[in-house]
């Protein structure tokens, strides 16, 4: 056999072995250690007394008339009429442990998941072809667009400019 180094922790786990066969050829570490460790010691002192205390209680008496009552008890559970659908869905919601009902929400939430991730990708990607730029950024695209027409512009509007100057002065 391989001879393990005896902690704390393994002495712990070898606790109950050590208090079913103390003699065994194995519990030599751990009665090593519980004599070397104060703190193992009083553990081992206290599942003992526990098992001891284990040892004197006594099951109470089973009454005579149990056979009968369970038998009473069976037949009128058979005799009741059998529940409606609503009755069955509160009592295993209410008294379930929540095994059967882990699945079935597993993969509803796995749903949901999916379901939902999809109608947000689908959004952000609407999102995107709508949103509208800035004012800044949309001046600009209407300067670049226009461009030839605002040049006509300034070439009329400076034709325009010598005219106005040599007309008339106003009088005072």
């Amino acid at each position: 056999m391989f001879n393990k180094t005896m902690n704390c922790k393994t002495c712990r786990d070898d606790l109950q072995n050590l208090l079913f066969d103390p003699s065994a050829p194995e519990n030599a570490a751990a009665r090593a250690h519980i004599a070397a460790c104060f703190a193992c010691a009083r553990e081992f002192a206290a599942f003992e007394s526990t098992m001891s205390l284990l040892d004197t209680w006594e099951a109470p008496e089973v009454s005579p008339y149990f056979d009968q009552k369970l038998a009473v008890r069976l037949r009128e559970e058979q005799a009741c009429p059998a529940p409606g659908w609503f009755e069955r869905i509160k009592t295993r919601l209410l008294l379930n442990t929540g095994r059967q009902l882990r699945p079935a929400l597993a993969g509803a939430m796995a749903l949901l998941l999916i379901a939902g991730g999809g109608t947000v990708g689908v959004t952000t990607w609407q999102r995107a072809q709508t949103v509208p730029a800035s004012a800044t950024v949309n001046d600009l695209q209407i300067l670049v667009k226009n461009e030839q027409a605002l040049q006509q512009m300034d070439q009329l509007l400076d034709g325009d400019a010598p005219s106005s100057s040599t007309s008339a002065p106003p009088e005072s």
